[in-house]
This record gives structure tokens, C-alpha cells and sequence, in this order.
């Protein structure tokens, strides 16, 4: 996709968005609430007209040939779309009817899928009665019905519990190593770990396109975590510090990313100067959250900058 756009009246939700999804890899679109992360997926999905710019799903035109697009992916939206006065089976023989499996196959194809998402035992079970960990992949289950070439996953993990997110990433991997291309939003940055390629959003705007590992590498300086109290006051006191680039709560740590390591031995005296209270400074591997709110706050501070590390686009 190159430069897709989508505005609602005055408000831009995207803003010249681009990014290429190689086959057979997971692609995770990264962002708060709000970051214009659904209106993408919607439009890729065919089920929104572009403002501007152009995409391509699977060699078609968003545009010109939405309807092929649809036949050919598969879309797990945020809400899950499931039917509550159906069974597990039942839904799934819903949608196998409607994405028009062919009924020699279908039984088949159910009792794999069952078998694939951890339903076993579940099959005539009312999806109203389902847990959100069992409602998340039955919903997963329907969207992969018809065998999609490529599948889209809005939010897949909202609401279930970490060992539920884990299961249900180790099923994209799954189906990523089948050749299965796979474009799953979230706002859990721990998540982005688990992609090849990440697209961090912000207030409409691609900020960063890069795998995990390079956007860590990008982060400037040397980064520690601070034990200290109180730590608001604390962030007062470093922000703008010689040798301080950058400080963030995370938790009940301070992070604070410095220019160089030296530094490091000059925190412990300016908060006790300001009567603060510290426990333990040591260094940490930044995480995608620090390089999230680097890059964020490096936007607002330069607005007109434009994506980093993003590679080329391609249809």
C-alpha cells in the first residue's frame, strides 16, 4: 500500500499510510486506541473506500476489486462477529456456507479446525456458554474456514488473559509457516514481539515500519531503570538534565535514557540532592514501549518528520 488515506469530513483517521506484507509473514500494525489502526484494516479488508492513495491485497485493487478481496482473505474484527444462540459448530458451518466451501468438504474442514484452535470437546457447546479465551479462537476458527491466503486480526487478543494471548500466537505462527499472510493490529507492545515486521502508528501516521529488532536498535543512548520515590518528582528532575535524552514511566520504574554510560553514576546524586529516595539504577534492553514513546515524542517535537525506517513499497 502507498500512501492510503481516509478522512471523515475534516478529521484525517489515516494519514498516507505505507507498508508491503511479504507472503507468509505477520506483520503487526502497533498503536494506542484511536491511531487510525481499524480504518487501515478496514480499508485492506475492502469493507472501506480509501480517501486516498492506493493498496493492493493479494495483486487486487482495494478499489476496483473489493469483492475478490473478500473471497480471498480471512477477517477476525475486534467484536469477533459470532453467533451466541449458535453452537461452536454451529457457527462454523455458518460461515463455511457463506464463504461457499464446497459441502464435501466441509465436515472435513470443521473437524479440522476444531482440532487446530484447542475446541475439541466443545463442538456443541453454545457460544454464549464459551470463555473469551474459547471465543477468540472459535472466531479465529470461522475466519480461516474457506483456507484465506491472507488474514486480517483486529485487536485478536483484547480481553483474554496472557496465557490465552500466548496460545493464540503460537496458532498465527502456525499459520504463518503454511504461507498464510498474516496483518494483526494491537496495542499490546509485548505482542509486536512476536512479528516480523512491525508498523508502529500514531494519530493517524505510520512513525516507524521496521522488524523488532531494528527499532530497538534505533533507540539513541544507553537506557536504565530507576527504583525511586516519588517518581513523578523524579521525572522532573531528570527531564532536561545534561546527559538525559529522554525519561518515561513504566510501572513503578523510571526509565531514563541517557547519552552515554557515564552518566549513569551522576543520577543517584541529583535525586538525593532533590531529597528523593532511590533504590536500584541499572541498565535494561529497551523494549518496543520505549522506542514507541521515543519515537512519538520525537514527532510532536518534529512534526513535518516523516517515517523511519521503512521499506520499500510494493504492490
Amino acid at each position: 500500500m502507498d500512501k492510503l488515506s481516509r478522512r471523515f469530513g475534516d478529521f484525517a483517521a489515516v494519514q498516507e499510510v505505507s507498508f508491503y506484507i511479504p507472503e507468509g509473514e505477520i506483520f503487526g500494525l502497533l498503536g494506542p486506541n484511536g491511531a487510525g489502526k481499524t480504518t487501515t484494516i478496514r480499508m485492506l479488508c475492502g469493507l472501506m473506500k480509501p480517501s486516498g492513495g492506493r493498496a493492493t491485497v493479494l495483486g487486487m485493487d482495494v478499489m476496483r476489486q473489493a469483492e475478490g478481496i473478500k473471497k480471498r482473505i480471512g477477517y477476525m474484527s475486534q467484536a469477533f462477529s459470532l453467533y451466541d444462540d449458535l453452537t461452536v459448530v454451529g457457527n462454523l458451518a455458518f460461515y463455511a456456507a457463506v464463504y461457499s466451501v464446497p459441502r464435501r468438504e466441509r465436515q472435513a474442514r470443521l473437524e479440522e479446525l476444531v482440532q487446530v484452535t484447542n475446541l475439541t470437546g466443545l463442538e456443541h457447546r453454545l457460544v454464549r456458554h464459551l470463555s473469551g479465551a474459547m471465543r477468540q479462537r472459535l472466531a479465529l476458527a470461522c475466519a480461516l474456514v474457506h483456507r484465506p491466503d491472507m488474514i486480517f486480526l483486529d485487536e485478536p487478543t483484547a480481553g483474554v488473559d496472557p496465557l490465552a494471548r500466548r496460545a493464540f500466537w503460537d496458532l498465527i505462527y502456525s499459520m504463518a509457516g503454511q504461507g498464510v499472510s498474516v496483518l494483526a493490529t494491537t496495542h499490546y507492545m509485548d505482542e509486536a514481539e512476536y512479528c516480523n515486521t512491525v508498523g508502529m502508528m500514531y494519530a493517524g501516521r505510520m512513525v516507524a515500519v521496521a522488524s523488532p529488532a531494528a527499532l530497538r536498535a534505533r533507540l539513541p543512548g544507553v537506557l536504565y531503570q530507576l527504583d525511586v520515590r516519588p517518581i513523578e518528582r523524579a521525572q522532573e528532575v531528570l527531564e532536561g538534565s545534561p546527559g538525559v535524552l529522554d525519561t518515561s514511566i513504566h510501572g513503578a520504574l523510571l526509565h531514563v535514557v541517557l547519552a552515554e554510560a557515564a552518566v549513569e553514576g551522576e543520577l543517584q546524586p541529583r535525586l538525593e540532592a532533590a531529597g528523593l529516595e532511590v533504590g536500584r539504577i541499572e541498565s535494561t534492553e529497551p523494549s518496543l514501549e520505549d522506542v514507541f514513546i521515543s519515537l512519538v515524542e520525537d514527532r510532536e517535537r518534529h512534526p513535518a518528520a516523516s517515517s523511519i525506517l521503512a521499506p520499500p513499497v510494493e504492490d
